[in-house]
């Protein structure tokens, strides 16, 4: 008979394990001597030394799911219940137990962070279904479709919640898509049908301003161009292709026009710039005549010359003014000298003026008399009454005689 501290081999072959119970039978070897008996169940227990080892270390550093944990330490426990190891089983049982509670732990926390995780992917769903119902009002179709795809992808990283309360939230978060989609669609077919009709307005258009580009009415034509233009400007935007190819006929049209008005113009600038030469060598001409000493020989001078002027014909607009306002002032200063000349040799006017003075001259001597009259009375008052009627009566005189001088006499 063979022993050790945790087993030994009785006569028959037996071998058994002592534990806390009492022994416990092992198995029956009849292959070899006690010895080797007890070797072989021993090694039996290493194994299972080895493999409660390898468990431990696989709770405690990977993933390993707490039900795949569970139904090893269950397996690894039947092998230690049925007694088939000769060793300290009561220290497996002990570590088995640990394992066990190690295990529940583990369960515990990957609950609580299964569920912290659940309230994160909520709150994170909720944001987006939240920035999505919001995008679903926006008229940036391009950025607001942008970042509701990217959504999308967000979603699809994002664990799932509870069938219910992910369905609900997936519902309006599709639901936000689609409005928005919806409304895009919506938009750009009013916006084809406003291009459209862009589009039709704008070929009426060309179609004038090509009929207008052979005018030769150049001030209404020039004009009705601006407002062809003022037309295209109200009418929008046709589709990209079409509204390249109708500006490029518009301006075309127009550029042919102004082309040709622009020849004639030049041709007209240059005969008006002559024509200004002209007039301003009439103009040093007329200005001769001023001051006036020869009035029937300045008036003929001036017809002359002024028919001439009327024959040269237009000068640039921004020259009319000052070349017409030398001439002005010359026929001025004739039409002066002429009404002068009349009131020197109007009979009528020459008489009235005459007795006018008269009348003056007479008020003014018999003033004089009442004024030395009213001193010699010794009556000051009076007399400074008088002579201040006198200083009025004499300016009216004097007046009036600068008048008749006028009239030669």
């Amino acid at each position: 008979m063979s022993s050790d501290p945790w087993g030994r081999v009785d006569e028959t072959g037996t071998v058994y394990v002592r534990t806390s119970e009492g022994e416990q039978v092992v198995g029956s070897w009849q292959a070899g001597t006690p010895e080797e008996a007890l070797a072989y169940f021993e090694r039996k227990y290493e194994g299972l030394v080895v493999e409660i080892g390898l468990l431990e270390r696989r709770v405690r550093t990977t993933d390993l799911s707490a039900k795949d944990a569970q139904t090893a330490i269950e397996h690894l426990r039947t092998q230690v219940d049925e007694h088939h190891a000769v060793g300290d089983l009561a220290a497996l049982r002990v570590r088995l137990d640990k394992l066990v509670a190690t295990v529940d732990s583990r369960r515990e926390e990957r609950k609580v962070q299964k569920a912290k995780q659940a309230d994160e992917a909520r709150a994170a769903k909720d944001a987006l279904v939240a920035e999505a119902e919001q995008l679903a009002q926006s008229d940036q179709w391009r950025s607001a479709g942008e970042r509701l795809r990217a959504l999308v992808d967000i979603w699809k990283g994002l664990p799932r919640l509870d069938r219910k309360s992910d369905d609900e939230l997936w519902h309006r978060f599709s639901h936000a898509r689609s409005a928005f989609s919806k409304r895009r669609k919506a938009h750009f077919a009013a916006l084809d049908a406003q291009r459209e009709d862009a589009r039709k307005a704008k070929e009426k258009l060309v179609a004038e301003a090509e009929s207008l580009s052979k005018s030769t009415d150049w001030g209404p034509t020039a004009a009705r161009y601006r407002e062809l233009m003022d037309s295209w400007k109200a009418a929008g935007r046709a589709q990209r292709e079409a509204e390249d190819d109708l500006w490029n006929r518009f301006r075309g049209a127009q550029d042919v026009f102004f082309a040709a008005r622009g020849e004639v113009f030049a041709e007209r600038d240059a005969e008006q710039t002559e024509n200004l030469k002209l007039k301003e060598e009439l103009a040093v001409e007329a200005e001769k005549l001023v001051p006036v000493t020869d009035l029937k020989a300045a008036r003929a001078a001036f017809r002359s010359l002024n028919e001439r002027w009327e024959a040269i014909g237009h000068v640039p607009r921004d020259a009319r003014p000052k070349v017409e306002g030398r001439m002005h002032a010359v026929e001025r200063a004739i039409q002066e000298a002429e009404e002068g000349e009349w009131r020197r040799t109007n009979p009528e006017a020459r008489a009235r003026a005459a007795g006018l003075t008269g009348q003056l001259q007479a008020a003014v001597d018999k003033l004089r008399e009442q004024i030395d009259a009213a001193r010699a009375a010794g009556n000051n008052a009076k007399a400074d009454k008088l002579a201040r009627e006198l200083e009025g009566r004499q300016a009216l005189l004097d007046q009036a005689l600068k008048g008749l001088e006028e009239f030669g006499g």
